[in-house]
């Protein structure tokens, strides 16, 4: 495939968009299927969430009303798949980033329950349910392209002002904002990272780097909170996986006190990344 450029049109870079996400799902699917890597959950999760971010950013550019049904059914596919994936990325980062420490009771329990959670996400990327989302996948990357009717570069410029107005607003009052607030503009900055790197090839500003790296920094310290947050949810998983014999609550109360401390140094970090994030130039509209 020839590689992007500003006047490519937005519906044939969703198809390739599309391919190369698929590629790299395959790749690391591979890695799942094979073993117990946690990269290979890692990054299944990312082809997945990647794929499903191109799907809805770029659903504008697809005129067709039956291929908008289409791209509507593979994101709600690639959500469900990423959400198998999810508890055992979840619980990885809680046992090797979260916490600290761990003891060796509560890892003996969490090592049963990342086996589940590894069997799960295998399962799912395996099934009849993966097979027919492959095979529709395929089929909407190899299907011929309409009348080109746009520019990327004149359809990024609209959707990057859209997405970057939008984490604007959600993060307008920071310092007051609660879990549920913070991942909301998680959620926004990651989709508006992930459009400023399927539109860089739309545009040639030796400022697109910067802005996407402050995006990045963002969209980490917003994750930390957010893995703070998951924490709680790993203690309550480990709490009821726990065998009659195993009594783990006092471990696991010295875990939940350890993953609460440190929200002063997060809340900073978030305000720095803010503030470099604000000041970033907009690619796009240099």
């Amino acid at each position: 495939m020839p590689p992007l450029s500003p006047d490519t049109p937005p519906e044939a870079a969703l198809r390739q968009i599309v391919a190369e996400c698929h590629a790299d799902l395959l790749k690391n699917r591979a890695i799942v299927l094979a073993g117990r890597r946690p990269v290979g959950i890692h990054q299944t999760r990312v082809a997945l969430r990647r794929l499903r971010a191109a799907l809805s950013l770029f659903r504008s550019a697809i005129d067709d009303p039956a291929e908008s049904r289409v791209i509507r059914a593979l994101a709600a596919e690639a959500k469900w798949l990423a959400g198998e994936c999810g508890p055992a990325r979840d619980l990885h980062v809680f046992l090797t980033e979260t916490a600290q420490d761990v003891p060796i009771e509560v890892k003996r329990i969490a090592s049963r329950l990342a086996r589940l959670h590894y069997d799960r996400a295998r399962t799912a990327l395996s099934g009849a349910r993966y097979d027919a989302f492959e095979g529709q996948l395929l089929a909407f990357v190899e299907a011929p392209p309409s009348t080109p009717s746009d520019r990327l570069e004149d359809f990024g410029r609209a959707l990057l002002d859209r997405r970057h107005g939008k984490v604007e607003r959600r993060g307008q009052h920071l310092k007051s904002l609660d879990d549920e607030e913070l991942h909301e503009l998680r959620i926004a900055i990651k989709k508006l990272r992930y459009a400023a790197g399927f539109l860089r090839p739309a545009f040639a500003s030796a400022g697109t780097s910067a802005y996407i790296e402050a995006a990045t920094r963002l969209q980490g310290a917003l994750g930390a909170m957010n893995d703070r947050a998951v924490a709680g949810q790993m203690l309550d998983d480990i709490a009821v996986a726990a065998r009659p014999s195993e009594n783990v609550e006092l471990p696991l109360r010295m875990l939940a006190r350890q993953a609460a401390t440190g929200d002063k140094r997060r809340r900073q970090k978030l305000r720095q990344a803010w503030k470099q994030f604000k000041e970033a130039e907009r690619f796009w509209r240099a």
